[in-house]
């Protein structure tokens, strides 16, 4: 099966990939084809979101397509920065603005009010244009400064529940088998491999 990844983030193309590898699936990204559409992420929701990327994927090429939305929801913020995560400092910003933004909000907050949540929606649209909707979620809390090198996003300030370390200290595999993405991706996956079955 040819599966059409909705993004132009490299870093999270990446993350899909390796979550996906030894599946039966032909990943294709944007760099396969000479125009990807861009889309504007408008929605209230990261379902919504998810579906319109994956949506639009669909009906330009007429393959099935993958398309995930993420936020980071903190609660004492209730639940900022959430949908808006990736343009929390503004449109066209570094991920270290909006880890900079977050920080200098939360300066003033204990830890045991700084209690947060990643969470991913992955939207699937199957070749006969049929949608399939799955959750994955980490629970943690935002630490006082940066750590750690690997990961990207709000990885540096986030920290696990039941870890001692961001995500940005764990290896790509660690991350993987804990968090938001890695949980909705394996659950994803399954939904696919069974459409391959048939």
């Amino acid at each position: 099966m040819k599966l059409v990844l909705a993004s132009k983030n490299k870093d999270k193309i990446q993350e899909i990939k390796s979550l996906l590898q030894d599946s039966h699936i032909d990943i294709l990204t944007f760099r396969d084809f000479e125009s990807f559409p861009d889309t504007i992420e408008d929605q209230l929701t990261l379902e919504g979101n998810a579906e319109k990327k994956a949506r639009i994927i669909w009906k330009k090429f007429k393959l099935p397509a993958l398309a995930d939305d993420t936020g980071l929801f903190v609660d004492v913020l209730n639940g900022k920065p959430g949908v808006y995560s990736s343009r929390f400092a503004g449109e066209n910003v570094t991920y270290k603005q909006n880890r900079e933004k977050l920080l200098y909000m939360l300066k003033d907050i204990p830890k045991e009010k700084r209690t947060a949540a990643f969470k991913t929606v992955i939207v699937f649209i199957d070749k006969k244009g049929r949608k399939f909707v799955v959750n994955g979620e980490c629970k943690g809390y935002i630490g006082f400064e940066e750590k750690g090198e690997n990961g990207f996003g709000y990885d540096s300030i986030f920290y696990c529940d039941n870890l001692n370390k961001t995500f940005a200290e764990l290896s790509s595999d660690e991350k993987n088998k804990i968090s938001h993405r890695g949980i909705a991706l394996r659950k994803i996956r399954s939904i696919i491999e069974e459409k391959l079955k048939k």
